[in-house]
Parts: C-alpha cells; sequence; structure tokens
C-alpha cells in the first residue's frame, strides 16, 4: 500500500527526545511540528515507546496523521514508561542495547528533540556510529530555542582541540524547526570516510546479529 504522493527519500525516522515534556511550552510545540512533519512527508516513526512526555506528543502526532509507528521498548521498562495507551505498534525486546539496535535497524534518519541523559546517549551513539562508517544515514538535532547550543559549542571545541575531524562534525545536522531540519536532511550527503569494514566485527560484539547491512540498509 505505498502511498503515491511519497516526496521523501526517507520511510520511516527515528525520533530520540524525552520522556518528560520540558518546562518551555516550544518544546511540546515542536514535537508536535515534528510529528506533523513526518506525516506530511509520508514518513513512519520509530522510537522508544512511551507515551509520556515529547515521546507521546510526537507518537501522537504521526498517529493521529495516519503513518505508522513503532515503539521499541525494553521488557524491563514497560511497567515504568507505559504510563497511559501507547499508540501504534509496540515491540518489547529483551534490553536497552537491543533497543537502540532495532530502532537503528529500522529507521533511515535520526532525529533528537530536546531530552536527558538517555536521549543525549542514543544521539551522540548514532551520531559514533555514523563516524566510523557503520551506517550513512544522517542525524538531526532539532535545536529548539538552543536547547543544544552548548552541546554543539561542545561538539566545537572538540573539534578545535583535535578529538573530532571536522569532517566528523558536519554528521550534526541542525535545525531550529522541524520544517528547516527535515529540509536538511532530505539533502544530507555524507562528507566523512566510512571505516566500517574494520568495524563490523565490533558491531556484531555490541548488537548480538550480525548483519551490518541490517542497520546500514
Amino acid at each position: 500500500m505505498e502511498n503515491h504522493h511519497h516526496n521523501s527519500r526517507f520511510k520511516r525516522v527515528c525520533v530520540f527526545c524525552g520522556s518528560s515534556p520540558g518546562k518551555n511550552p516550544s518544546y511540546q510545540l515542536a514535537a508536535i511540528q515534528l510529528g506533523q512533519q513526518l506525516v506530511e512527508r509520508d514518513i513512519d516513526l520509530v522510537y522508544g515507546g512511551g507515551s509520556i512526555g515529547l515521546m507521546g506528543l510526537v507518537s501522537q502526532a504521526v498517529f493521529d496523521g495516519g503513518r505508522h509507528v513503532l515503539g521499541v521498548i525494553p521488557k524491563t521498562l514497560m511497567p515504568r514508561e507505559l504510563t497511559g495507551e501507547t499508540v501504534g505498534e509496540v515491540r518489547a525486546v529483551s534490553g536497552m542495547h537491543q533497543r537502540k539496535a532495532e530502532m537503528a535497524r529500522q529507521a533511515d534518519a535520526f532525529i533528537a528533540l530536546p531530552g536527558g541523559y538517555g536521549t543525549l546517549e542514543e544521539l551522540l551513539e548514532v551520531i559514533t556510529w555514523a563516524q566510523l562508517g557503520i551506517h550513512d544515514k544522517p542525524v538531526g538535532l532539532l535545536n529548539v530555542d538552543g536547547y543544544y547550543n552548548s552541546l554543539l559549542s561542545f561538539i566545537d571545541k572538540a573539534v578545535d582541540e583535535g578529538f573530532i575531524a571536522p569532517a566528523a562534525r558536519s554528521i550534526i545536522v541542525s535545525a531550529q524547526t522541524a520544517q528547516d531540519l527535515m529540509c536538511k536532511l532530505e539533502e544530507y550527503e555524507p562528507k566523512h570516510s566510512g571505516v566500517a569494514s574494520k568495524l563490523s566485527w565490533e558491531m556484531e560484539q555490541q548488537l548480538g546479529f550480525t548483519a551490518k547491512s541490517d542497520i546500514a540498509r
């Protein structure tokens, strides 16, 4: 049932975001707008599966727009994170590593909304995988009201100090609005050189499944 006005290079996007709504209503608005942008472009959603906070807002917006929503939840977190009814399809996995591997495998691109430790950890991991050449899927940062300015300046500092290659800095695509971010992600071309062949064994170790192509697609 492929939709004929399919106007995106992405079929499904993975969104990382907080299980809190955040204190500023602009974060909540951005989550809803991102969901609406995915709907407009006929893109399905994969996310961490909570129905609370920004997670709940983005997933509800995509679901309300008639797109498929896949929530990937570690069995251990199901009681705590599933407050209220999650929308769409829920896939239970054994733990946090499996969750990230499954989300990465399912998605054609990644976007981080504002969030805390978990969001940052997921974002930095997919950036690292891109740097290592494990995938060449675009990674977007929705920098709502400058939420991520200090992270971006830290990364610039790491480039200046020789810990991140300038080409690897270009992995992060950032924008202040959902619409701008989606446009930039659609246009993204990897500038850094991958070294994945050396690392595929590491990937197998970490993720517990063999096909690099599963994540790289």
